[in-house]
């Protein structure tokens, strides 16, 4: 949100108190975290006695819930009720050293540091390894008021049809960190936009908007700096930013209320913080191995009784495609009643029969819900008159007719809601369904009244993780952990350790699928694992071109599924060429699944994702900084999409002697290329010196990797390499080879 006009005014109706100066700097024992620091920072420099009268002040605390993050709460009023911030299971108290002498305030978290100046100007910095990352300096941190008719876009408020507009608050609390030249700025959740996003505005509010939107469905209040920091605002509310777009020099974050909360997160890099930031909010859990492997759906308003999606499971055998996951997508109940978690029983009269042999198939089973309840649904009068739907102030049912006729959403904050909504799930696991398809968790009102007291702007954005945690929970319990599996659409902070995600609502076409692209890309540098996005596209049928090229992306993911809104996305709807790129892409990542899951067990333990950014996985190489059309899977596999209907593609390649995967040609880089390639290619290049586990099955990905394990040792290397193999049993092997001995 911006409140000023240009460098020295304020927009009209705008008021603003800045802290001017560390008044005082004092030892406190009253934190979250133990032992820290809380500063009185005047809104104007104390010269004599009397300017201490009518004179407002900002209280800043310093903590530190964990070695390498310093949480930092602003406060203009410190009586009044804290809204609450995200779950942190890694938040440990007294992590911190503090010293306060006559130089100013410490605050030692190991790797960072927070150092405070005492008196004018008003100056707190942080260092990570010694070295000055970033800070807050004059007029940084405010406390901001508008009257009725300030002249201030909240940037949200339009999105009120949708159930969520913000109320527009009159008070604010900012936070301006500097930006030093060169520095870029990544994250903020699932963004289709630039992936470096100085200059932007962005608002962190979950939304539907779609892929072609500044809006998005995953909003996450965290930024990754290229100069080895990190920032989560604590906030599950609307926050605002301004990444050096209001003021060029700096990244403003502003929330409504008295009180801010942030955490700085120290590298040096990017897998650092990410290792940090994830160990704070929640690591990813491991995912099962079969959850790798291809899932089919008969897209959304098709036709799926049991004939036909049978007759896909067994066209895709016949041609040696192997399918891991069937999805049922919305009408598997029937409509207007969603959800009443029925099988509808004109399409599907027999579904534990059904379930049962699509098991015998060795398929897994994914269902669509949502966590609203229309209206014609049997359950909408159980939920409501038990107090489980979310109620108006006047203790009416909150209902809309957007999506289904006179819905009504579940109250997630009601502990007898979750466990009523989740008996439906569990009842769904026991018939024989394997996972579930977590679809909305955007569209959450603001005029309505939570059972736990929580304040509906804070609510709107935290809705989603009460939601996909609540169905987690479930499979987590089912089918233990390791084995349980989501496919979400919406999330936000802490979302990460509840996957899948996937990206939402994609146009068949290629500058979609780069926008995809991009948005996976932004989740990853958000601390996210795994992702995934409808092949093909979701609105509209691709041309058979737009299929190949983006079956090909697809599938050189971390997970892989056919879906569409009103067409199928069977290969063999487009053409034979088709069939034959989604066979050879297929077959290459059921090959991969050695190295696929390994980095996945990886990732559970470290936080750093499958696909990873090229700016993660090559912080020292500038050209990398502002690349978003290729991206690394894992630590060895550099992925160049075809965005073109001719072949043509672009693309950096680091220094070293690369090889192609597909080919074996060897390719100097430390360049740009420029190649063309057929439907059945892409650019795919081994990083130099890998030692890459070559798996020896084509028909799923479960199997015993060690079994016919080859080890491909690529060009670029010295010395000796070893590489860990573990498969889906658990059994790990550790392999060293001689990277002298080429065989690439």
């Amino acid at each position: 949100m911006k409140f000023t006009d240009g460098f020295w005014q304020l927009r009209p109706g705008v008021t603003a108190l800045y802290a001017q100066e560390a008044y005082d700097i004092a030892e406190t024992a009253d934190t979250p975290d133990g032992p820290g620091i809380v500063i009185t920072a005047p809104t104007m420099a104390i010269g004599k006695r009397g300017d201490v009268l009518n004179r407002p002040v900002l209280t800043t605390t310093l903590s530190s819930p964990a070695e390498g993050v310093i949480r930092v709460r602003i406060a203009h009023h410190t009586g009044g009720r804290w809204h609450g911030g995200f779950t942190l299971p890694g938040a440990r108290a007294g992590a911190a050293g503090v010293s306060v002498s006559a130089a100013g305030g410490v605050l030692d978290a190991g790797s960072l540091v927070a150092k405070v100046s005492p008196g004018a100007p008003w100056d707190l910095s942080y260092e990570v390894d010694g070295r000055r990352v970033t800070g807050s300096g004059s007029k940084a941190q405010g406390y901001v008021q508008l009257t009725a008719d300030a002249q201030v876009d909240p940037g949200i408020v339009s999105n009120a049809r949708q159930g969520g507009g913000t109320p527009v608050a009159t008070t604010f609390v900012h936070e301006q960190l500097d930006l030093g030249v060169g520095e870029l700025i990544y994250g903020l959740g699932e963004r289709f936009g630039p992936l470096v996003k100085n200059g932007q505005s962005v608002e962190v509010w979950n939304a539907d908007g779609g892929t072609s939107s500044e809006q998005a469905y995953k909003n996450v209040p965290f930024h990754l700096s290229n100069r080895g920091y990190g920032v989560l605002v604590n906030d599950p509310g609307h926050v605002s930013y301004e990444i050096g777009s209001e003021a060029v020099e700096r990244v403003q974050f502003s929330v409504s209320g008295e009180q801010l909360e942030y955490f700085v997160i120290a590298g040096p890099t990017p897998k650092d913080v990410l290792g940090r930031y994830t160990a704070l909010t929640g690591r990813p859990p491991i995912v099962p191995a079969w959850s790798y492997g291809l899932w089919l759906s008969t897209s959304f308003t098709t036709d799926y009784d049991e004939q036909t999606v049978n007759s896909f499971i067994d066209e895709m055998a016949a041609r040696e495609l192997p399918v891991s996951v069937f999805h049922f997508d919305c009408f598997w109940m029937r409509e207007f009643n969603w959800c009443d978690f029925e099988w509808d029983p004109r399409v599907f009269p027999d579904p534990d029969g059904m379930l049962s042999r699509l098991h015998e198939k060795d398929l897994r089973v994914c269902v669509w819900i949502n966590p609203y309840i229309a209206q014609r649904s049997p359950l909408f009068r159980e939920a409501a008159d038990q107090g489980f739907l979310v109620r108006r102030a006047d203790g009416s049912v909150w209902q809309w007719d957007l999506w289904q006729a006179g819905m009504g959403l579940v109250d997630f904050t009601n502990p007898d809601a979750t466990a009523w909504y989740q008996g439906h799930l569990r009842r769904l696991v026991a018939q024989g369904v394997d996972c579930f398809k977590t679809d909305f968790g955007e569209r959450i009102p603001t005029d309505v009244v939570w059972t736990d007291g929580a304040d509906p702007e804070r609510m709107h954005n935290r809705y989603t993780d009460l939601y996909n945690r609540a169905v987690f929970e479930v499979l987590t319990d089912a089918r233990g952990e390791g084995d349980a599996v989501l496919f979400a659409r919406s999330a936000t902070a802490g979302g990460q350790s509840m996957p899948v995600h996937w990206g939402g609502d994609s146009t068949s076409t290629y500058t979609s699928m780069a926008e995809t692209l991009r948005g996976g890309l932004s989740l990853a540098l958000s601390g996210f694992a795994f992702w995934s996005h409808d092949i093909g596209g979701f609105e509209g049928t691709p041309d058979a071109g737009v299929f190949k090229r983006w079956t090909a992306f697809g599938l050189l993911g971390s997970h892989s599924r056919f879906h569409g809104s009103s067409s199928y996305r069977v290969p063999w709807a487009f053409d034979d060429e088709a069939v034959e790129v989604t066979r050879r892409f297929t077959h290459l990542k059921m090959r991969l699944m050695p190295y696929l899951y390994q980095h996945g067990l990886d990732a559970a333990r470290t936080g750093v994702p499958l696909m990873r950014p090229m700016a993660l996985e090559f912080p020292d190489d500038p050209a990398a900084g502002y690349l978003d059309r290729q991206y690394m899977l894992g630590s060895s596999l550099l992925v160049a999409p075809v965005f073109s209907a001719d072949g043509e593609v672009e693309f950096y390649l680091p220094a070293g002697e690369w090889t192609t995967l597909l080919t074996g040609e060897r390719v100097t880089g430390g360049t740009w290329r420029r190649e063309r390639h057929g439907f059945d290619s892409l650019p795919l290049y081994v990083r130099p010196g890998t030692v890459l586990p070559w798996g020896s099955r084509v028909d799923g990905p479960e199997y015993d990797y060690h079994d016919g394990l080859q080890l491909r040792v690529f060009a670029g290397g010295t010395g000796t390499a070893s590489v860990t193999v573990t498969d889906p049993s658990g059994r790990a092997e550790t392999y060293t080879v001689d990277l002298e001995e080429i065989t690439e």
